[in-house]
């Protein structure tokens, strides 16, 4: 964390995205200020401090994934969300559950990679120049030379440097972006898409990379444009200038100390404990959580990892299970619960208002890319608030994304008539909205009464 923020100011920043559930935003603000504080303190006593995990309650659609996704852009820390219920699906092995580090060391190396390359990618650019000169303007074959005495030996003709400036101009100025030159780039034999349908996407990183040397980059001639030729060779100096042994050093120190990772549905594997059944299944998922909540070291492609500070953040919306209902272990390794209040109508009139990526602002800016101004009035949102409210009280309460289907419905015949009403202005007005929408509120209504 390089600005280190204060939790006033993390609450401020979610704020602008985020609408209500100020106490879940205070306990992940507390949390990642904890982590700060952590890292100032002697050695010693800094490995004893263990991060305060949290477990978010609350229904689907209430914001418990967009507060830990926007807290982890906030402090620009490798974040992974995961679903607990899919490690029920693959079958309780512990390794299963460790490959949730292996994902979080991967976003950390390419978030580590990408900030390195970015420092150096006015050097890479002009190494490609230099490069794309030399396959535009190639050296002339050598001249023969007599040495004399029977001997003879070659020269290299000087290269026209008017010829190789002449180029460069016109290459700055884009005037060669669209020529074809060959360029000899590096491809797999056996691409790694394939090991994703071959049942193999998650396989473990020691498997990934024998497999990779089952199937080296081969290097290969292809016609690609200058433009394209410029992209590839950048990209190849940005690999030579980068340090590759720290990236991964920072990216291991990152993830260890910065990480976190959300794991979704925990309340999918909090079971009362019986006997047999999927109970035991749950139960033996949350054995295998637990040694990597509680710190463990897990070994990954790029190194070992210690998972003693990596925040951890749960969630769910424990309909019929309870967070007692989770094993005592567990329970004791996410002391702070937060629990998230249900949306209501009125706060689906601020998640229309307010946040900088409103939806409103988004259709609003969507729709202006084909020239069409599109502009809600106030009372009209109220109605779309006031029709996902009563929506999602006769149907499923889906929270927050009950609006995306709204919205979509409301402006699917702009969106499709868009290409041809460039120039005209739309007023979603109340009755605009109560006549788009009369069909989502009858069908929802039948839904009740219908089998």
């Amino acid at each position: 964390m390089t600005v280190p923020l204060t939790p006033r100011d993390i609450v401020a920043e979610l704020d602008k995205y985020i609408i209500g559930q100020d106490d879940a935003k205070k306990s992940v603000a507390i949390a990642v200020r904890n982590r700060w504080r952590r890292l100032q303190l002697p050695p010693e006593l800094r490995e004893e401090i263990a991060p305060k995990n949290i477990i978010m309650i609350g229904p689907t659609g209430v914001g418990k994934t967009e507060i830990a996704r926007r807290l982890a852009q906030l402090v620009d820390a490798p974040f992974v969300k995961v679903e607990a219920s899919k490690y029920t699906e693959v079958g309780y092995v512990g390794r299963d559950v460790e490959s949730m580090i292996r994902e979080l060391v991967d976003v950390s190396v390419s978030m580590i990679k990408k900030a390195a390359i970015e420092r150096v990618e006015d050097k890479a650019a002009a190494n490609a120049r230099e490069r794309l000169l030399d396959i535009l303007v190639p050296a002339p074959p050598p001249r023969h030379r007599d040495a004399g005495a029977g001997q003879a030996s070659f020269e290299e003709p000087p290269v026209s440097t008017d010829t190789r400036e002449k180029l460069a101009q016109l290459l700055d100025e884009g005037r060669l972006d669209t020529r074809d030159v060959e360029l000899s780039v590096s491809e797999r034999a056996v691409p790694m898409q394939m090991f994703t349908t071959m049942g193999l996407g998650n396989m473990e990183g020691d498997l990934q990379d024998f497999f990779e040397k089952m199937a080296p980059a081969k290097k290969r001639w292809r016609k690609v444009s200058v433009r394209q030729a410029r992209e590839i060779l950048a990209a190849e100096e940005a690999e030579k200038l980068i340090d590759t042994e720290k990236v991964l050093q920072e990216a291991l120190e990152r993830a260890q100390n910065s990480g976190i990772i959300f794991i979704d549905e925990i309340d999918k594997v909090a079971g009362r404990g019986s006997d047999t059944g999927p109970d035991v299944s749950r139960q033996g998922v949350q054995r295998d959580l637990l040694p990597i909540v509680e710190g463990s070291t897990v070994n990954t492609r790029h190194g070992m990892v210690k998972t003693d500070h990596i925040l951890f953040i749960a969630a769910g919306a424990f309909n019929i299970a309870k967070p007692s209902d989770l094993i005592p272990e567990l329970q004791g390794r996410f002391p702070i619960r937060v629990e998230l209040s249900s949306l209501g109508e009125a706060e689906f009139l601020r998640i229309l208002r307010e946040p900088k990526n409103a939806l409103t602002r988004q259709y609003e800016a969507l729709l202006a890319t084909e020239g069409v101004i599109v502009k809600f009035h106030d009372d009209s949102l109220a109605e779309i608030a006031r029709i996902a409210a009563q929506v999602n009280s006769t149907a499923q309460n889906i929270g927050a994304r009950r609006l995306m289907t709204i919205m979509e419905k409301l402006l699917e015949e702009v969106s499709f008539h868009a290409p041809d009403m460039s120039g005209q202005e739309v007023d979603i007005t109340t009755d605009y909205v109560r006549v788009r929408l009369a069909e989502i509120v009858k069908d929802e209504d039948l839904s009740n009464y219908i089998l």
